[in-house]
């Protein structure tokens, strides 16, 4: 049904896709204790710079993200989940909450858009997006040891399989592998996204 409710609007018209997420939230001028929120008041790293984590410590400024670029015309919002794997949340000690963190920014972006809906009857949908992470499966980090890896193929294939399951179960629509700077990267999160599918139907 979504696929066809895609074709059929991509047929009509262009689909526009939302713009950068990174500075509409350094716009909010967030402290350290604005990402923390009252949940991770004790946290024991910093977590200013986790921009996902305002899925759960900042959700209503994080909707009226989403609103405002589908009250600009967007036809598509990307999920906040450029950082959304057990890899990337590992810098902030979270990687136990990335299934929930997934969830969380599928479903705002989703309420955002039914409220864009309601408000002039077009619909709109939710791409989940799926980052780099700060790992790369092609280079080594160590310029001595240039057969080093600092993750596998199939860790990153484990943990964006564990991101794209939070992103569906949260709502998305359609799942974008974005900016990825390192095409073995690329193919995990392709043959990841292939397996989820095959394993959610």
């Amino acid at each position: 049904e979504i696929e066809r409710a895609l074709h059929q609007a991509a047929s009509e018209r262009i689909l526009v896709l939302d713009g950068a997420m990174g500075t509409q939230i350094q716009n909010l001028k967030l402290s350290e204790a604005d990402f923390r929120g009252e949940r991770f008041k004790g946290w024991n790293h910093d977590l200013k710079g986790n921009n996902d984590l305002i899925a759960l410590t900042q959700a209503d400024a994080l909707r009226d993200i989403h609103l405002a670029y589908y009250r600009a015309g967007a036809d598509i919002v990307e999920t906040n989940t450029f950082s959304g794997t057990s890899i990337a949340q590992a810098d902030y000690g979270m990687e136990a909450l990335v299934y929930e963190l997934n969830v969380e920014c599928a479903r705002i972006a989703r309420e955002a858009a039914e409220i864009a809906r309601k408000e002039d009857g077009r619909r709109r949908f939710v791409a989940g997006a799926i980052g780099p992470t700060n790992r790369t499966l092609s280079i080594s980090p160590d310029v001595n040891n240039p057969g080093f890896r600092a993750v596998t193929f199939d860790d990153l294939r484990l943990a964006y399989g564990e991101q794209l399951r939070g992103l569906i179960d949260g709502g998305a629509d359609i799942i974008l592998i974005e900016t990825i700077f390192d095409t073995l990267n690329a193919k995990a999160a392709g043959l990841a996204t292939l397996e989820v599918f095959e394993e959610m139907g």
